[in-house]
């Protein structure tokens, strides 16, 4: 009876939110089995808006956010295609490619991905530079979404692949269910107070971690009394 107490407790902890502000998860090995799964009641989207800042020394192909539905896998990817020296995002299927972006290892970026699908048209904002629109796909996501951080799902919440799996650092993870403002991405870009995600807000955030992914301060530097250091100095931002 204690042990069954003792699992429903751990099991209503894990379903609370919780508030990572300051936070990262921290991806520490290749391997097709650690993971972050994020949680949300929405299920349809007619548009989407995701941020992110991630942190990687990989040499590879690599997932940064992968959303798949019941009947597509690659609803909403954001992939970094290696070889082809460029950032892959999919929607319901449909690829595109952002080249010739300054995807320097060992730096932290954030990347802003809106997609609206009436128009079928898609926006890619790299470190605070708005990039060229494209057509990518109409038509709603449509079904529960499993969302996931550290690996590309090639099913429906499965199927990972080591070669594509995540190693590094990521944080302030937000996303909408709206095409977000070019004033308020900027905001997020410039870590100014800005609206944060109603599908998905890294300051109350419903996760579930499997395997090993770590949970660590974003603050990696010594800041001297001196000179305090800022936000984005904190995570190397500038």
């Amino acid at each position: 009876m204690k042990i069954l107490v003792l699992l429903l407790m751990l099991t209503t902890c894990a379903a609370d939110p919780q508030d990572l502000s300051g936070k990262m998860f921290t991806f520490p090995q290749e391997g097709n089995k650690a993971y972050v799964r994020l949680n949300t009641s929405k299920q349809n989207f007619k548009a989407v808006t995701v941020c992110h800042r991630s942190f990687t020394d990989l040499e590879r192909d690599h997932s940064i956010f992968s959303l798949a539905t019941p009947k597509i896998s690659n609803d909403f990817l954001i992939f970094y295609g290696y070889s082809r020296n460029g950032i892959l995002p999919s929607i319901r299927n449909h690829g595109l490619k952002y080249g010739r972006l300054d995807y320097k290892p060992n730096m932290w970026h954030s990347i802003c991905t809106t997609w609206d699908s009436g128009s079928g048209l898609m926006q890619l904002w790299f470190n605070g530079q708005p990039l060229t629109t494209k057509y990518i796909s109409a038509g709603e996501i449509s079904g529960r979404p499993i969302i996931i951080l550290g690996q590309e799902q090639d099913s429906y919440g499965g199927k990972f692949d080591t070669a594509q799996s995540f190693v590094g650092r990521m944080t302030d993870v937000h996303m909408w269910d709206y095409v977000l403002s070019a004033c308020e991405i900027q905001k997020y870009m410039d870590e100014e107070n800005f609206t944060p995600g109603n599908v998905l807000n890294w300051a109350s955030l419903d996760f579930q971690i499997v395997d090993r992914v770590l949970i660590e301060s974003k603050q990696m530097t010594c800041c001297k009394k001196s000179a305090p250091c800022s936000a984005k100095e904190n995570i190397g931002l500038i």
